[in-house]
């Protein structure tokens, strides 16, 4: 239809009329039909993104934020700082070596004896008689002895004059032989009974201090160490003493034998007693990477007393490189000491290891370094391998 149409030309025309609606109803609907697809779309693709978006931030969410630290150098260590264990040079247990009752004990603990001094005596009845009868034994031995010797003699000066025969001559010299050696079997049982009662009188074997009785008047008494009974007393030797120390491995080189130790006590604070190392294992100990170590120190006045605790400052030569970090990045697991690393976006757990205990720090003397990332405060079901996010880095 053309401009210069009229409704009136139209009207006496009704199939263009009828085309004209016809198009201007198919564009109403195109038009319609374009604004709903394009309202489809864009929600669909509005409600993507916001998914898209919400994975992003439940992922990114789903990362831990971690504050990290780098550790101090700790310059040189000249001397370190370890507990010790002292000993008694010489400690033993006394036991019995009869059987018997406890007849008397003549020292209680605490008390200073001298090698050689009468501790205690035992009643051994059973002993005595068996010794009685033992006695016995070797005079009847005896007597059958001078008997046969006296009989051998005689046939042999017969054999001389071919009155007896010398069969029946070396019959009587073997008889003879056999009761001697029947006289020294019972010698000999009767000086083991007698050595057996001696033990009744039990002496001190060394100077020291009783540090333990565990008998009294009229207990029964059974010999040797793997018998019922206890020990009778706990003697040892305090003028000197063994301080057992466990040194880290990464001094192990530098504390050797002839090295000088001072030993300090709570009970002594203005005090320190000076030792030296005289030996150490020569391995180092697998559970806990130590060396165990000895120092000796003079105890002439008692001031030390065996099994005490104390601190062993130990001076070393060489230079060990060290860091400090805070006690609160240590993990404590079942595979030993570690601390979290942050490595390429990522927690790594490293084993440390741990020389001298600051309080609020620790020395660690392998396994970081002062380049290193140390997450402060780690989750305990951190492992390693697991992304993080540094939230900030603090001097």
């Amino acid at each position: 239809m053309s401009s210069t149409e009229t409704p009136e030309a139209l009207q006496q025309h009704p199939h263009k009329l009828s085309l004209a609606f016809r198009l201007g109803i198919a564009l109403v609907l195109c038009v319609a039909l374009g604004a709903v697809a394009y309202a489809v779309v864009t929600g669909i693709a509005a409600r993507v993104h916001a998914a898209n978006a919400l994975e992003r931030a439940t992922m990114d969410m789903a990362i831990p934020s971690v504050s990290t630290i780098h550790p101090q150098p700790n310059g040189e260590a000249e001397e370190v700082v370890l507990p010790g264990n002292a000993q008694a040079y010489v400690a033993t247990p006394i036991y019995a070596r009869t059987n018997g009752y406890l007849e008397s004990w003549h020292f209680d603990i605490g008390a200073r004896v001298k090698a050689g001094q009468l501790l205690a005596e035992i009643e051994t009845p059973e002993i005595d008689r068996q010794l009685d009868q033992a006695r016995a034994d070797m005079a009847t031995a005896q007597a059958n002895y001078d008997l046969a010797k006296t009989t051998a003699d005689r046939y042999q000066a017969l054999l001389k004059s071919d009155s007896v025969s010398k069969q029946d001559a070396e019959d009587r010299v073997g008889d003879l032989q056999a009761k001697k050696a029947m006289v020294d079997s019972a010698r000999f049982n009767v000086r083991r009974l007698e050595e057996t009662q001696a033990f009744q009188k039990v002496y001190a074997p060394f100077d020291g201090v009783i540090t333990a009785r565990n008998i009294d008047t009229g207990a029964l008494i059974n010999a040797g160490a793997n018998a019922p009974g206890k020990e009778l007393f706990d003697i040892a030797a305090a003028n000197k003493l063994r301080v057992y120390v466990n040194v880290p491995q990464q001094y192990s080189r530098e504390v050797r034998p002839g090295s000088v130790a001072q030993l300090t006590l709570a009970e002594f604070p203005d005090r320190k007693f000076n030792g030296t190392v005289v030996r150490n294992a020569e391995a180092i100990d697998p559970t806990s990477r130590t060396l165990l170590t000895e120092v000796d120190v003079e105890n002439p006045t008692g001031a030390l007393l065996p099994g005490a605790y104390l601190s062993v400052h130990l001076k070393l030569p060489g230079k060990v490189r060290a860091v400090t970090v805070p006690v609160n990045t240590l993990i404590f697991r079942s595979e030993g000491m570690e601390v979290a690393v942050v490595r390429g976006g990522k927690a790594v757990l490293s084993p440390v290891t741990i020389g001298r205990d600051y309080g609020n720090r620790v020395e660690v003397v392998a396994g970081v370094g002062p380049e290193d990332e140390v997450i402060e405060n780690p989750s305990d079901s951190l492992v390693s391998g697991s992304e993080v996010r540094v939230a900030k880095a603090a001097k």
